[in-house]
């Protein structure tokens, strides 16, 4: 298997979706989704969108912006309904130098041989130094954080 892991995606629009993203070839991977894509993003629902027309949008900046973007695929599944999971992250530079990292998974729906929908768990890998118990401390207290122990 190669570094991209692309050999744990089935065969089908994702894998081709993944690999036409990691040649940074924009007309093949916009190709891969259906016009009327819907694009659910449950942590962040104004980043919802519908339309391919918005993926291209998406990925022609990711490519301009971040010109070394690659995406890794850590695991990937099949489930009823046509309905993929996929466990990935991606990793470009930025024009100043600094490294963008993001990981999650997308639970890609998948119909007529495109993607047509995505529930999208991609966030940024935060290198902040907090440890479990303050993450749990900042869940229950918000981020002013409150009176500490």
């Amino acid at each position: 298997m190669d570094a991209s892991g692309i050999g744990r995606v089935p065969e089908g629009p994702v894998r081709r979706m993944v690999a036409a993203a990691n040649r940074h070839d924009l007309e093949a991977l916009v190709s891969e989704f259906a016009e009327d894509y819907r694009n659910t993003t449950p942590v962040h629902p104004a980043r919802s969108f519908t339309g391919s027309a918005q993926v291209r949008k998406n990925w022609t900046a990711l490519f301009a912006g971040l010109p070394d973007l690659t995406l890794t695929v850590h695991d990937a599944a099949t489930g009823p309904n046509g309905k993929l999971w996929m466990e990935w992250s991606n990793r470009g530079t930025r024009p100043d130098g600094s490294v963008q990292c993001a990981a999650g998974v997308a639970i890609f729906t998948l119909r007529d041989d495109k993607i047509g929908a995505a529930q999208f768990y991609l966030e940024p890998v935060d290198h902040d130094p907090g440890d479990v118990n303050e993450a749990v401390r900042e869940a229950v207290q918000g981020a002013a954080g409150g009176d500490r122990p």
